[in-house]
């Protein structure tokens, strides 16, 4: 979902900063009257990690939209198509058919044996304490490499689209994002941040629908001109490469035998990695039912798999119109396709619109990762494991609350402190966290009766220490030029992305862990979690008001 990179460093400002901060507020005014509303119905845990189980399965699908969808996914992935034509729309392929995966593995089960998290699933038969935790731990893992890949991002929009250059500018632009995100998880809970998710993931398709008609019709709606004009660009530009080679295969994973392992592992990521994303599983539990929770995967697809093919068209709009050349050059280098492509097409006015998007998109965002850290430490942690079951709801929530307030402030000074640093590094973190610890834990979970205690605690805990470790000691952190670490090499892992080699090594952990466990699950919980994530009998019924 995230392709971002980082920022120049550049004092030039493109279309008028005055009127993306005036739209942009307008919509936090909006978003802020609605999260209100909804806090009057956010009294019990339900209401606040699950709205009260009471949306519809298009309303939650438009919500994960908004959530899955990042201002990092549409900046990014316009400048890899525009800048590396076919092989740039291979994120978006891989980031769509995750939701296959989601659809027909995770949806149903995942909403017939949960109440609220990931670990509730994974603790229904096997102990809970041991399996909380990993979990628990994997979630915090995942969630706040995802928002610190946020937080950099709204540093790094505001020098193209703002006008702030300076550290101390981005700076507060981090806190005043975290503010906000701690605001309408704190007052709205569930309810309110699926309400400002609906209406960003709206606002995101109508901004990204206009400039797609908008730019096929300056071709006169013609696709295949728009292309010509992209590879004839290209050809006048006077660059040493072929433009027909930007509707080729190769352009970048095609370079060496390196390049194509490492989209091989990167696609893995992807796929496996959306799937398994903790803020996305949540959504789930926010429907009354499985039939819901299906339909709203359904929408998510459908809208997700629209907006991806709007980014084909942009980015190659953004090819022909403006040109690699300028694309480099401007503020935000390959962020700045999109914003340059609004403004050519529509001016300052099309330009603010897409700006104050952009940023609706990272504060939709960061509220869905903060609420599911929020809940994985509440109702894991402390409810489930230091209270042992114990505590009372509004202890609960009253924890929860304060974890938004500490997850709310290390986002913002590891935001801060990341500023500048190659913030896909930062997601391919989390992407690898997903898939090698979370993904193959559930289906295992869900799939096979042999799983065990010991199987879960490995191959989480297996899945995260590996992909962290191999992702420190790979290219992405030092030994190249977009490396975090610059002027060091300590990378022995050739590859940039490990899940190659974390995914299956997780699942094998997990199969290993259970196989030499002397410990006998429970049969009955075994049995009923099989009945229960096929049929929904026993699932927990909608919470009425």
């Amino acid at each position: 979902m995230n392709v971002m990179l980082p920022a120049a460093e550049t004092s030039e400002t493109v279309g008028t900063p005055w009127l993306n901060m005036l739209i942009f507020g307008a919509f936090v005014a909006v978003t802020m009257v609605v999260v209100l509303r909804a806090s009057k119905h956010t009294s019990t845990a339900a209401d606040y990690y699950a709205g009260g189980r009471s949306f519809s399965g298009t309303q939650n699908g438009l919500a994960i939209a908004g959530d899955y969808l990042s201002a990092a996914s549409f900046l990014g992935i316009v400048g890899a198509i525009a800048l590396q034509g076919y092989d740039g729309f291979l994120y978006s392929i891989g980031f769509l058919v995750a939701w296959l995966v989601a659809l027909l593995l995770i949806a149903e089960p995942l909403r017939n044996t949960g109440k609220f998290t990931m670990a509730d699933v994974l603790s229904f038969r096997l102990r809970q304490r041991p399996v909380r935790i990993a979990a628990a731990t994997s979630t915090l893992c995942v969630t706040f490499f995802y928002l610190l890949a946020q937080m950099a991002g709204a540093g790094a929009l505001v020098s193209l689209l703002m006008g702030i250059s300076s550290s101390l500018g981005q700076s507060l632009v981090i806190i005043v994002v975290g503010a906000l995100m701690i605001a309408y998880v704190l007052i709205g809970g569930m309810k309110g941040t699926t309400w400002v998710q609906i209406i960003k993931a709206v606002l995101l398709m109508t901004g990204v629908g206009v400039m797609t008609i908008w730019a096929l019709g300056m071709f006169g709606f013609n696709f295949s001109a728009m292309l010509g004009e992209a590879v004839n660009v290209v050809n006048r530009s006077g660059a040493d490469m072929d433009g027909q080679k930007l509707l080729e295969p190769g352009l970048r994973y095609g370079l060496n035998e390196w390049t194509k392992l490492d989209f091989i592992s990167l696609g893995m990521a992807m796929v496996f990695g959306a799937a398994g994303l903790p803020h996305v599983l949540m959504r789930f539990y926010t429907v009354p039912t499985a039939k819901e929770a299906r339909k709203s995967v359904v929408w998510a697809i459908s809208l997700i798999g629209l907006f991806y093919l709007f980014t084909l068209v942009l980015g190659f709009a953004a090819a022909a119109l403006i040109g690699s050349e300028r694309i480099l050059a401007a503020p935000g280098g390959v962020n700045s396709a999109a914003p340059l492509l609004a403004f050519e097409l529509g001016g300052s006015v099309l330009l603010g619109i897409i700006a104050a998007v952009a940023f609706a998109t990272i504060l939709a965002v960061v509220a869905g990762l903060a609420i599911t850290a929020s809940a994985s430490f509440a109702h894991d942690i402390y409810s489930n494991v230091i209270k042992k079951g114990k505590s009372s709801g509004k202890e609960e929530l009253r924890v929860a609350k304060l974890t938004v307030v500490v997850i709310g402030v290390v986002s913002i000074l590891g935001g801060i402190g990341a500023q500048g640093q190659n913030v896909a590094f930062l997601v391919a973190l989390a992407f690898a966290v997903a898939a090698s610890a979370n993904l193959p834990t559930i289906l295992y979970s869900l799939y096979w009766r042999g799983f065990t205690t010991r199987g879960a605690v490995w191959s989480m805990y297996g899945g995260l220490i590996i992909s962290i470790g191999l992702i420190m000691f790979s290219p992405v952190m030092s030994g190249a030029e977009t490396s975090m670490i610059q002027g060091v090499d300590f990378s022995w892992f050739p590859l940039s992305n490990p899940g190659l080699v974390s995914i299956p090594a997780s699942f094998l952990l997990g199969f290993i862990g259970s196989k030499t466990d002397s410990y006998k699950e429970s049969v009955e919980k075994q049995a009923e979690m099989e009945v229960r994530s096929m049929t929904g009998v026993g699932a927990e019924a909608p919470v009425q008001h």
